[in-house]
């Protein structure tokens, strides 16, 4: 074992950056640019159980320090991801890949989490009850703790593999979420997914995203992320998945001493291709650095 390793519900892990959904498609987009094998692992494209076009356009805002997207789950759907997806994924990346899930009904979650439970290339199930720039569904179940509790116990039924639920940041209390996540089954539990933002064009007055309002993420919500984190982390006794604004070797160790097992790195991708990659290789010297031997020892050092 090296010392970037750590182990996520069971499955071990070189490193643990993980590349979050939405923001890594499929993978194999990124194998072009450099060996994806790197990675801990990434979580592929929100995928439902049918086939979705997404929001209108426009569906990006800057904003500083972040930005705003408003894509809204366009994904092939499950059965499409199961035929065409992964067996080009298969081609590039040899590690087991976390499976990212929307829905808008426990049904929905239910049968997608069912269907790719059965893929040997998926190692986790991470079920996002939790996307703020889609109408009907997503962050309606992670923003009270019986609908998350129920939409985890739904799928936990149907599974054999790491359930790990992704929650929103927009509630008053994620302690009490996270809680009815882990009693209802839940193996892990990630956040933050992004804070709900808006932005207005002065010269049209009008807002920028034709959703008006969108998923807000980038560097500006990392405290937000930290805070969180570290919340749930001394609330709960399954690993915690953290991400939000993370975009260097530091922010990763910063997260890992709240209580984070493992580390997703989002919108940095957007701006930086390479930019996984090349806080896996800033790890060690961050880590000399501040005095760390390996990462599993400082997980949840923070008290």
């Amino acid at each position: 074992m090296g010392r970037l390793n750590v182990n996520l519900c069971g499955i071990e892990l070189d490193n643990p950056i993980i590349p979050a959904s939405g923001t890594f498609g499929f993978g194999y987009e990124f194998a072009e640019l450099y060996d994806i094998n790197e990675l801990g692992t990434f979580s592929f494209k929100g995928t439902t159980k049918d086939p979705r076009f997404g929001n209108p356009t426009p569906r990006i805002a800057e904003c500083t320090a972040g930005m705003i997207n408003a894509v809204g789950l366009q994904n092939p759907g499950v059965d499409k991801v199961i035929a065409e997806e992964l067996p080009k994924l298969k081609t590039c990346f040899h590690k087991p890949v976390m499976a990212n899930v929307s829905g808008f009904s426990i049904e929905d979650y239910a049968y997608t989490c069912e269907k790719l439970d059965k893929e040997e290339q998926v190692g986790w199930l991470e079920v996002n009850v939790s996307c703020p720039n889609v109408h009907g569904g997503g962050m309606s179940f992670g923003t009270n703790p019986q609908a998350a509790a129920e939409v985890t116990a739904a799928v936990k039924k149907v599974t054999n593999k790491p359930v790990i639920i992704k929650l929103s940041p927009n509630v008053t209390d994620i302690v009490a979420i996270a809680k009815a996540c882990e009693n209802a089954g839940a193996d892990g539990i990630s956040l933050i997914n992004t804070l709900l933002g808006m932005r207005i064009d002065l010269r049209t007055k009008q807002p920028i995203i034709a959703n008006k309002m969108g998923g807000f993420s980038g560097p500006a919500i990392f405290p937000v992320a930290v805070r969180m984190v570290y919340q749930v982390a001394n609330a709960v006794s399954i690993p915690v998945v953290g991400m939000g604004g993370v975009s260097t070797a530091e922010d990763v160790i910063e997260l890992m001493l709240a209580g984070a097992t493992a580390v997703e790195v989002g919108a940095a991708n957007l701006v930086n291709p390479y930019a996984c990659r090349d806080i896996i290789r800033d790890l060690p010297a961050a880590m000399d650095r501040y005095g760390i031997t390996d990462l599993k020892s400082i997980i949840g050092g923070a008290k």
